[in-house]
């Protein structure tokens, strides 16, 4: 009777039947359509052997909702497990699960306990065979299916249960889904075991709930180890193979962070030493260095020792660790994704998903795909006529769906086009503005606010804004050309729309990285024949680098999108979750607020919430590899947000989601190619940052070429990088106005000014041509840029090969087990023959075995 009346419950009103799946309704006044859909729809179920039970709208807490609840007993349970060859026990694993670790005492503290980190003994599995069900390890059949495995096959029934009468022969009225989007249900969704912050008073519930966010969900827990069998258990393998790569991903950080922070504080240490700095800073050198102006009219000319603040900065990242550093991230990305490999193998094992694909692949045809494409044609395999989408309409559908994802690639590069063009025509804003150094006297930082770094900051900021528009309305475009396309399985559909979208993030995110990094500062010209971004009149002068390069400005940049987007998601992921469900956390203290509604009062977990997550991981890891060398400390802050990360997607799926239905995965999906494709491009990437974006090169070149003196040092290095030009020769449009031209400056002495490149000088008989030091220093960097991309992918392929995907105790494992299956079989085999051939002159009558003949023909039509 207790539990009648208490409403906190996974149970139907007797208490015994559990409830699988729920779905909620809204009794329209004018909804008679969507009555009687529902009436078909509910119809159908029962057909197919589901139970059902109605909460009236008067015992919800809004008065407004209807709440259906569903049960699927034993015959439908085992049909379907039957159909979708889902693995059950059969025989308690006798393999132990490997040898103990060294020194396991210090990873005692950042271990859980045993019964979390391992809710249930391993068994021998098999697929369900319902001819064979004195086989299994059925002890109780209540209990035999866990609540995952219920509510994936409740699930599957209700995607393809159609809601016509048997009359009408509307095929494409099929499935949950559509009734969702036309309002005839507003929700359906499995149920939560109990609240997560307190046990279930039921001793049936296993209240994995609320070990879930004991052990996993809170921040406290965040240097301890994932339960990962506990959220496989509950959440299904493929969310639990989202958080086994995430918290990799975020132990093998823990080795690129300390690398980095050893690489920065090399450039801290080494601040002394800089003697290129020293001279820019130095006021007899640097001091007495007058340079070209920056932009034609409003800039004018200005000393080397103005830079000197930035010099300093550039040297704490562009030093000799960029180049280790960089080759070291080559060399872990090819770590990481060998070993994760290897990791991702043994869950596969641990899991029960080796013959996975081959097993799913068919299994997996989306409702949609059937209900939309009438075409018929015969499988070869099966030999039974299926859907299929003729080759003419998917060529179309795809074509369409190529030129839309072009046309958005193209908006962005106008997008970031425009971006360029707001930083040329702003920079002689800010240096009109800053010429009488307005800024000077704002305290602490009014000294450190330059045009240049106006410019660099106020660009990064509106590129993203502009990035975070567009994935906005991007996201909502690839869903609706990767639905036109009418993929056939649920994996297809999810690897389609993984590229569409990966295309555009790539693009969006990283164009304005590699602007800075390989654009900027490279077809500038000279005084005299400057490079116009769109002609001579257009007024608008390609960028020019600091004297210590673009190196520092591809950092900021970096470090404004990269942290921007971390900060954001963070923000949209914990914070307004929490205040959403402020209120639903004040309801739930109720007594009579029933676990039906808390969980409806959710929010809804949707097919694409992991897409989202791997997106936000995979973005963050081409932020790491690909710009790192600008950055050492990328993979720190990367670290911190992921260990952050961890947890709060851990509380989100334990305490603001709905229970997501159940699926299977044996990998990570096409995710796993893309982040190849990083890996790879990273090197190249890289080596192209330390050649032409860092100054490391030149200063080689000079340090043991051009350095005239017994002993090799950096001693004059500014004054050999920098060429000379004759003022007289600079043309009137970009001759600096008279309101712009500062007081120190006097043209009867100061007759030449210095620029950034190789030439020679003026009455030179080659002037302002290249010299031969020019010629030197690319030679010296496209043979860097060579050397470094073959020996880290030497390194690379070489580490790949040395390390199996598959361990080799992990390959053991799977013969034996296959082995001990097939013997187990056997037996069994010849042991139900045996007790056949011993009975057979007993003639027994078997009505069940018709019965459930006849209850597989009803449930057919749901499959």
């Amino acid at each position: 009777m207790g539990l009648q009346q208490n409403k906190d419950t996974v149970f139907f009103r007797d208490g015994v039947r559990r409830i699988d799946f729920i779905l909620s309704y809204l009794d329209d006044k004018d909804g008679e359509k969507k009555q009687e859909r529902r009436r078909e729809f509910e119809a159908n179920l029962k057909k197919a052997g589901l139970e059902l039970e109605t909460e009236d709208k008067s015992d919800s807490d809004d008065l407004k909702t209807y709440f259906l609840k569903i049960h699927a007993p034993w015959e439908v349970l085992a049909t379907y497990a039957d159909v979708l060859k889902i693995k059950v026990p059969f025989k308690e694993s006798d393999i132990p699960h490997g040898q103990d670790v060294p020194l396991e005492w210090l990873s005692r503290p950042f271990r859980l306990p045993e019964k979390v980190m391992r809710p249930q003994p391993d068994y021998f599995t098999s697929p369900f065979d319902k001819d064979k069900i004195d086989f299994f390890l059925i002890k109780n059949r209540d209990t035999f299916f866990p609540p995952s495995t219920r509510n994936r096959i409740v699930y599957y029934i209700l995607s393809r249960c159609p809601y016509y009468k048997e009359d009408c022969k509307e095929t494409d009225k099929k499935g949950i889904k559509r009734l969702l989007n036309n309002g005839t249900y507003t929700s359906a969704f499995p149920l939560h075991d109990c609240r997560y912050w307190e046990r279930n008073t039921n001793e049936q519930c296993e209240s994995e709930r609320y070990h879930l966010y004991k052990n996993w969900a809170r921040f406290l827990c965040f240097y301890k180890e994932q339960p990962l069998n506990l959220i496989r258990k509950y959440y299904g393998e493929k969310i639990g193979i989202y958080f086994a790569w995430l918290g990799f991903y975020t132990e093998m950080l823990f080795f690129a962070a300390v690398m980095g922070v050893i690489c920065f504080t090399y450039g801290v240490l080494s601040y002394d030493d800089n003697l290129t700095s020293k001279e820019i800073c130095d006021p007899s050198i640097g001091g007495s260095i007058v340079m070209c102006p920056l932009c034609d009219k409003k800039c004018s000319y200005w000393k080397l020792n103005s830079t000197c603040l930035s010099s300093w900065q550039s040297h704490l990242f562009d030093n000799e660790g960029t180049v280790f550093f960089a080759m070291f991230m080559g060399i872990w990305v090819t770590l990481f994704l060998e070993f994760w490999k290897r990791r991702q193998a043994q869950l596969e094992y641990e899991w029960d998903l080796v013959d996975f694909e081959e097993e799913q692949q068919q299994l997996q045809i989306r409702p949609e795909f059937e209900t939309r494409c009438t075409d018929q044609r015969l499988n070869q395999i099966t030999q039974e006529m299926e859907p299929y989408l003729p080759l003419p309409k998917k060529c179309g559908r795809f074509c369409l769906s190529s030129v839309t994802v072009l046309f958005w690639m193209l908006l962005i590069v106008a997008c970031i086009t425009g971006v360029i063009v707001y930083r040329l025509a702003v920079y002689a804003a800010f240096a009109s503005i800053m010429k009488d150094s307005p800024t000077k006297k704002i305290h602490l930082v009014g000294s450190l606010i330059t045009p240049q770094l106006a410019t660099s900051v106020t660009a990064s900021f509106i590129n993203f804004v502009i990035i975070m528009i567009l994935n906005f309305f991007y996201e909502r475009v690839a869903i609706w050309i990767t639905d036109m396309e009418i993929p056939k399985t649920h994996l297809e559909y999810e690897n389609k729309l993984t590229m569409k979208m990966f295309l555009f993030q790539f693009v969006n995110y990283y164009s304005s990285c590699f602007y800075v990094a390989f654009f900027k500062g490279k077809f500038v010209g000279y005084p005299g024949n400057y490079t116009y971004m769109f002609g001579k009149y257009s007024r608008l002068r390609n960028e020019e680098c600091d004297p210590g390069g673009c190196l520092i400005e591809l950092t900021t940049q970096l470090v404004i999108v990269m942290t921007g987007k971390q900060v954001c998601g963070n923000i949209q992921e914990a914070l307004l979750p929490l205040l959403r469900n402020w209120w639903c956390s004040r309801k739930a203290r109720k007594d009579q607020y029933s676990r039906w509604e808390q969980d409806h009062d959710l929010q809804n977990f949707s097919q694409l919430g992991l897409f989202y997550e791997y997106l936000e991981m995979v973005i963050q890891f081409g932020f790491i590899t690909l710009f790192v060398a600008s950055f050492p400390l990328a993979p720190l802050l990367a670290l911190c947000n992921n260990i952050l990360e961890v947890r709060v997607d851990a509380w989100k799926f334990t305490t603001q989601f709905r229970r997501p239905v159940a699926a299977k995965a044996h990998n990570i999906g096409a995710w796993q190619e893309i982040l190849n494709v990083v890996a790879i491009l990273s090197v190249v990437t890289n080596a192209f940052i330390v050649s032409f974006t860092s100054d490391m090169i030149p200063r080689l070149v000079y340090l043991y070429a051009y350095h005239h003196g017994s002993e090799a040092t950096m001693s004059g290095y500014i004054n050999n990088s920098l060429s000379v030009y004759d003022i007289s020769q600079i043309p009137l449009l970009s001759t600096p106005e008279e309101g712009a031209i500062p007081a120190w400056f006097n043209s009867s002495f100061i007759t030449t000014c210095r620029y950034r490149d190789y030439r020679y000088p003026p009455g030179h008989q080659r002037q302002y041509s290249h010299t031969m030091q020019f010629w030197h220093i690319l030679a010296a960097k496209l043979a860097f840029i060579i050397i470094m991309e073959h020996v880290v992918f030497v390194v690379k392929f070489f580490v790949a090969w040395l390390i199996p995907d598959v361990p080799s105790e992990v390959k053991a494992r799977i013969k034996r087990e296959r082995y001990l299956i097939q013997e187990y079989l056997h037996n069994y085999e010849v042991e139900k023959l045996k007790i056949q051939l011993s009975q057979s002159f007993i003639i027994e009558p078997k009505p069940e075995v018709c019965t459930a003949t006849d209850k597989h023909g009803v449930l057919s039509e749901c499959l």
